[in-house]
């Protein structure tokens, strides 16, 4: 099994933002919205919980859109920006694992809006992302499960120990909060790491890489 993070390991940087830029070229009555993003990075300043910020710029931005017109925007930016969003040396550790028969797994603090998506088009066989609040068939934004960051993906990955109690698992991410999970795999990297991450991976006995 080859578990993969997406925003910084599979892509250059984070996809959110990218994302909810699409959103509001595509949705241009929703600028009046951003008088909401001052409040919102306070509200982030003061308690630093990256998932009600996350959940919150996405309600500001998209909140009310259909999943059908999400679906198509979904398309649209995969369409003209995955290509260039994925790092060349992750798609080739990708295409190691499927050639070898790996079992593929997209771990991702990032929404359930378009990860899954990413996952079907670079062809992983199961997605674990953060997912979202709907009223029906309109979006909300807000988060309805715990965002897949740090605490949250070691247990998503314990899960796997228990649902696949024989493979090996190899683990890959970019950041300090992915170390809880990679510390639990049998082949963990580190990769494209701040030199703050790097030095604790090493201490983890974590491996240290760059797709750069």
């Amino acid at each position: 099994m080859a578990v993969f993070d997406l925003d910084g390991t599979l892509t250059w940087h984070d996809t959110l933002l990218p994302y909810l830029a699409l959103g509001l070229r595509r949705y241009p009555s929703h600028l009046l919205r951003l008088w909401r993003v001052p409040a919102i990075i306070a509200g982030f300043v003061a308690d630093r919980d990256h998932g009600r910020i996350k959940g919150r710029m996405i309600h500001a931005v998209l909140g009310g859109a259909s999943r059908a017109e999400l679906a198509r925007l979904t398309e649209r930016f995969l369409d003209g920006s995955l290509a260039r969003l994925t790092r060349p040396a992750a798609l080739a550790a990708l295409a190691r694992h499927r050639d070898a028969g790996d079992w593929l797994v997209l771990l991702s603090a990032s929404t359930d809006l378009y990860v899954p998506a990413i996952g079907a088009r670079l062809g992983f066989d199961e997605v674990l992302c953060t997912q979202l609040q709907w009223h029906g068939d309109r979006l909300d934004g807000r988060l309805a499960s715990a965002n897949l960051r740090g605490a949250e993906k070691r247990r998503c990955l314990e899960a796997l120990r228990r649902r696949y109690p024989q493979a090996r698992i190899a683990a890959y991410g970019n950041s300090g909060a992915d170390l809880e999970h990679l510390a639990l795999s049998d082949a963990p990297l580190l990769v494209n790491a701040s030199a703050a991450a790097r030095r604790a991976a090493r201490r983890l006995g974590i491996a240290c890489g760059d797709w750069g």
